[in-house]
């Protein structure tokens, strides 16, 4: 893939992911997807990623901007940085209790591409400033 069809594909995700459209998001990865999220350890495949994507949907209310897109060249990886914009508004285990508290956070994605489809994305964000973020003593 040329570096601006990389960045389209990266874009097309995110889009997908603020309009909370998972199964236009799910389309862009392959089946076998290893996904990093921020606070837990490396998830395999397409339908590990539909049911996280469900379930962060139910606990939390997430947009991305100021999304700047980077990628390296030949296409292979990807990144982009942004600004999460989040309301917590239903108590996760482990975490404090949700009262709609309100927050943003810089964060991240790391992206690897192969064939059209996303095959890796590694998510980056401060897990003890989100974590101080969803505290109701805020």
């Amino acid at each position: 893939m040329s570096d601006d069809e990389t960045l389209s594909l990266v874009q097309s995700f995110l889009d997908a992911l603020n309009a909370n459209d998972h199964d236009a998001a799910l389309a862009l990865v392959s089946e076998d997807v290893a996904h990093d999220p921020f606070d837990g350890e490396r998830e395999i495949g397409r339908d590990r990623l539909r049911w996280r994507l469900g379930l962060e949907a139910r606990h939390f209310d997430e947009r991305f901007a100021d999304i700047a897109l980077m990628s390296a060249p030949g296409g292979v990886r990807a990144a982009a940085e942004f600004t999460v914009r989040g309301t917590y508004r239903a108590t996760a285990e482990g975490l404090p209790e949700a009262t709609g508290q309100k927050y943003t956070l810089p964060g991240g994605m790391f992206f690897e591409i192969d064939g059209g489809e996303i095959t890796r994305i590694s998510e980056q964000r401060n897990p003890v400033q989100w974590r101080a973020a969803l505290s109701p003593s805020r």
